[in-house]
C-alpha cells in the first residue's frame, strides 16, 4: 500500500518528496449525480487531490439519527475521488465555519448553555459521537488501506476563536483511537497569535489566506519551522450575502498570487474550486455588528462555476499549476447556453395561514425551544382591549412581518437593527419570523433563533403567546393544482413547463419579492430581490423529460406570475 507522511521539508508519497495541489468540492452543496463531473474537471486542472469538508448538520439533523446516503454519502464522494486517480483531504470539523449554518453544528447540539468548541464535558461527548461515525467511514478509506485520504484535519481555525488545548488533545485522541493514520493537521490565518492559539505540538500547522503569499508563508514557518508550508486555503473568491455585490477576484491577480505560492515550494488547497450551492434552507450568516445572511449561490468566483461550467480562471490557473506540475492533455468543454423559456404561475393561496397553536406561553418560544428547524414560526397573541400602540422587541432573529386582524403593518429587520413599530388598534397581533441562517462563525455560533424576549406595548408586556412552526418544505408539497385566488399576504404559485432532456436551467426571480423555490419537490432555495443575486441554479438532476412542476412559496408579492428560465446565471453587480 501507498505511505503518506510529513518529512523535514515535504510531504512524503512512499518516501519521495510530493506536493499537494488540491481544490475544495463540498459534498453536501452538489447534487450527488453531479459529483463525478466536478472530481473530473478538478483533475482536468492539474489537481492531484480533492479537500471536503464533513457537515455534521446535514448527517444528524436530530439527535441519534445519523444519516450516510444519498447528499451525505461521504463514503461514495471518497470513493469516486479515489476512481478519479485523486488524493482526499477530509475535514470533520466539528465546526467547518463554511457558510454553513450554525457552521456545521447541529441545532441540537448549541441549543443550551454549555461551552461550544471547548473541552466541556458534555460537547465532547457528543463530538466524540460525531467523530467516530465519520471515521468508520474516512478510515477505511485512509491511503495505506488503498484509499484517497492523505491528510485529516482536527477543528478549523480554532486560533480565531478559542485556545482550549484539552480541547484539541481529545479531538486528537478521538481521532487516533478511531484508526486514523494519515498526517493530521491545523489551519489558521497567519497572525502570531492565531497560530499559537490554534494548534498543537503534535500537529501539522497550516495556512488560510488569497494573496500576499510569501508574507503569510513566512508567518507560518515561524510556526511550523519543520516540514511543508501549506496553504489549505487559498481564497480565489469570496463569498455573497443578500443585500450586498457579488464578490469576484480579477482573475490575473488571483493566477499571480497562487503562482507566487506555487513558486516558493508551497502545497496548496484552492477554497473553493467548485462552490456549488446553499440548496434549501442550508445558507449560513454572519454578524460583525450587522447580521448579514448568505446568499443561496455559493458560486464563490471559482474557476468552476455554481453550475460546473470552467470559467476564465480556472484555465488561468491551470496555466499556472502546468509550470510546477503535469497537467492532463483533457480540458472540459465550455457548456452551451441553457434552454429560455417562460411558464406561467396560478395562485394556489395563502400559505402561512396554519391554525395557531392551541397552546399559550407567556414569551414567544424560539425555533429552539420548539425543535422546529425549518425558516418559519408565525407568533400570534390576543392584544388586550383591541388596543394598538408602539410594539417593541427585544430582538428578532432575522426578519419579521407584522401585521394585525391580517392586515400587514409592516416589517422588522435585524439587519437593520430595527426594534420597534406603531400598529393599530385590533384584536389579534400575529408576527412571521423568519430564520434567515444561522451565523456560522465567531461569538454569535448557536443563538437561538425567533423572537427574542418579551415583546411590550407602550410599555406593558405581551403575554399568551401561541407559537406555530412552519415547515416550508411540508408546505410546499403539500401544494396541489387547485387555482385559488390571489391573496395580499404570503401566496403559493403553482406551474409547469416541459422538457425534451434534463438539463441545468437558471431560474430568474426578478419578478418576485422574496420566498422560497422548488422544482418536482426539489428545494432550490431561497429568493430575493434584495439581491445580489438574481437566478436560482436547477441542477439537471433534478429535472426530467416531459412535464415539470413549479413551486413558489412568495413572503411578499409576486411582481409577475412567471416563472422565467434564462440561459445562464444572473448572480448581480460586482464590487468596483
Amino acid at each position: 500500500m501507498t505511505s503518506f507522511s510529513i518529512g523535514q521539508t515535504d510531504f512524503l508519497r512512499d518516501g519521495r518528496p510530493h506536493r499537494v495541489i488540491s481544490g475544495a468540492i463540498h459534498y453536501f452543496r452538489v447534487h450527488p449525480e453531479q459529483w463525478q463531473d466536478r472530481i473530473a474537471k478538478a483533475r482536468m486542472m492539474g489537481l492531484n487531490t480533492i479537500e471536503t469538508y464533513v457537515a455534521w448538520n446535514a448527517h444528524e439533523p436530530r439527535r441519534g439519527e445519523w444519516d450516510a446516503t444519498g447528499w451525505n454519502d461521504l463514503g461514495r464522494f471518497l470513493d469516486l475521488v479515489a476512481d478519479a486517480g485523486m488524493d482526499a483531504i477530509v475535514r470533520p470539523g466539528p465546526y467547518i465555519c463554511a457558510e454553513w449554518h450554525n457552521g456545521g453544528l447541529p441545532v441540537w447540539l448549541t441549543g443550551d448553555d454549555r461551552a461550544l468548541r471547548s473541552s466541556e464535558p458534555s460537547f465532547l461527548a457528543d463530538v466524540t459521537g460525531y467523530l467516530r461515525r465519520v471515521y468508520d467511514i474516512v478510515a477505511p478509506r485512509q491511503i495505506d488501506r488503498g484509499g484517497p485520504v492523505v491528510l485529516v484535519q482536527i477543528e478549523n481555525e480554532y486560533g480565531a476563536y478559542g485556545a482550549d488545548k484539552a480541547y484539541l488533545e481529545e479531538l486528537v485522541r478521538v481521532t487516533r483511537d478511531a484508526g486514523i493514520t494519515v498526517p493530521l493537521t491545523t489551519v489558521d490565518q497567519p497572525t502570531d497569535q492565531m497560530l499559537a492559539d490554534g494548534s498543537l505540538p503534535t500537529l501539522h500547522k497550516t495556512g488560510s489566506f488569497g494573496s500576499r503569499s510569501a508574507e503569510r508563508l513566512a508567518t507560518l514557518r515561524r510556526h511550523q519551522p519543520t516540514g511543508p508550508l501549506m496553504c489549505s486555503e487559498f481564497w480565489d473568491g469570496w463569498f455573497d450575502w443578500w443585500g450586498g455585490v457579488h464578490h469576484t477576484t480579477e482573475v490575473d491577480a488571483a493566477a499571480s498570487d497562487l503562482d507566487e505560492l506555487l513558486a516558493a515550494g508551497a502545497s496548496v488547497n484552492i477554497y473553493m474550486f467548485h462552490g456549488g450551492t446553499n440548496f434549501g434552507l442550508t445558507n449560513g450568516a454572519n454578524d460583525k455588528g450587522r447580521y448579514l445572511p448568505i446568499t443561496t449561490s455559493y458560486d464563490y468566483d471559482a474557476p468552476l462555476d455554481e453550475s460546473g461550467n470552467p470559467t476564465a480562471k480556472f484555465f488561468a490557473f491551470r496555466d499556472v499549476i502546468a509550470k510546477y506540475a503535469p497537467v492532463p492533455d483533457e480540458q472540459p468543454s465550455l457548456r452551451s447556453q441553457a434552454p429560455s423559456f417562460s411558464a406561467s404561475l396560478s395562485p394556489a393561496g395563502a400559505w402561512t395561514d396554519t391554525a395557531a397553536s392551541a397552546s399559550a406561553s407567556a414569551h414567544p418560544l424560539t425555533f429552539d425551544e420548539l425543535e422546529h428547524r425549518s425558516g418559519l414560526v408565525r407568533y400570534d397573541v390576543d392584544l388586550p382591549d383591541a388596543t394598538g400602540g408602539l410594539l417593541v422587541v427585544e430582538e428578532v432573529r432575522d426578519l419579521a412581518w407584522v401585521s394585525v386582524d391580517g392586515t400587514t403593518v409592516g416589517a422588522l429587520s435585524r439587519t437593520r437593527h430595527d426594534r420597534a413599530i406603531e400598529i393599530p388598534a385590533g384584536r389579534t397581533l400575529s408576527i412571521l419570523v423568519e430564520d434567515q441562517g444561522r451565523v456560522n462563525y465567531d461569538r454569535r455560533l448557536g443563538e437561538e433563533k425567533g423572537l427574542i424576549g418579551v415583546p411590550t406595548l407602550d410599555g406593558a408586556p405581551l403575554t399568551g403567546w401561541r407559537s406555530t412552526p412552519l415547515d416550508v418544505v411540508a408546505i410546499a408539497a403539500s401544494v396541489g393544482d387547485r387555482i385559488d385566488a390571489a391573496v395580499s399576504g404570503p401566496s403559493a404559485w403553482v406551474g409547469a413547463f416541459t422538457l425534451e432532456t434534463p438539463t441545468d436551467l437558471f431560474l430568474d426571480t426578478a419578478d418576485w419579492s422574496k420566498g422560497y423555490a422548488f422544482v418536482n419537490g426539489f428545494f432550490l432555495g431561497r429568493y430575493w430581490r434584495n439581491g445580489p443575486q438574481r437566478t436560482m441554479y436547477v441542477p439537471a438532476p433534478a429535472t426530467h423529460v416531459g412535464e415539470n412542476r413549479i413551486v413558489v412559496l412568495e413572503l411578499e408579492r409576486l411582481l409577475a406570475p412567471i416563472a422565467a428560465f434564462v440561459s445562464g446565471p444572473s448572480l448581480g453587480d460586482t464590487a468596483e
